[in-house]
């Protein structure tokens, strides 16, 4: 089973569309269920949809427990941007923006290491280049994605000798919907598709018996 998150645009959608041409066993969430019913009819193979607000921890306690079988795979992609001069951004902006990044991330992570850190699930947690630099007027964008950074850091150290392993994902920019909501006005025609980015994360996903890749860096040409 391989569990999608913040499938209904974007990267998720994207890596929903590859793993269902697979025929993989699928589930797909997101806040939206309009939004994943629409993107689950458009997949070559039946999935299940779990609409989830993964910022509610029973939320995401429930969306574990409707799962038929143990995810082998877990691809974190869910997150919001909101960017501009740090005088400038609204402070329910950006507390939205940090709970959509951050708490998603810790809430879903505290439940699956509860569930299955005695096996072999990999979880792949998708940030942004973001978290690797500072960049001038996305500083709270920045600060959220560096506190998911150390977050998962500091819990593949208390995983260590685990069979459960860590993957951190550090895409560049995606020509996706992403921009629209996030308040800053780019041209993105020269950005890489979600359908590109989802290609190279999936290959890079790919793991043998005694070796992962464990840092993915995706950029743009």
């Amino acid at each position: 089973m391989i569990l999608i998150t913040g499938a209904s645009s974007g990267l998720g959608a994207a890596l929903a569309k590859l793993y269902s041409i697979d025929k993989h066993p699928l589930a797909i969430t997101g806040r939206n269920e309009r939004r994943l019913s629409q993107i689950s009819t458009s997949l070559s193979h039946p999935v299940t949809v779990l609409p989830c607000d993964l910022c509610d921890p029973q939320s995401v306690s429930n969306l574990l427990d409707d799962l038929d079988t143990p995810p082998s795979l877990v691809i974190h992609s869910a997150g919001s941007g909101y960017f501009g001069k740090i005088e400038d951004q609204d402070p329910s902006s950006i507390t939205d923006m940090l709970n959509n990044n951050i708490h998603s991330t810790i809430f879903l992570l505290r439940e699956l290491v509860q569930r299955y850190r005695d096996q072999a699930v990999t979880v792949a947690v998708v940030m942004s280049t973001a978290a690797q630099s500072a960049k001038a007027e996305e500083s709270t964008y920045c600060a959220a994605k560096w506190a998911v950074k150390g977050f998962i850091e500091s819990i593949r150290l208390e995983l260590k000798g685990s069979p459960m392993k860590i993957v951190a994902v550090y895409p560049g920019g995606m020509a996706t919907e992403f921009w629209a909501s996030s308040g800053k006005q780019l041209d993105t025609s020269n950005f890489m598709t979600a359908n590109e980015a989802a290609i190279m994360l999936k290959q890079a996903l790919v793991s043998t018996e005694h070796g992962f890749v464990s840092d993915i860096t995706i950029n743009r040409q």
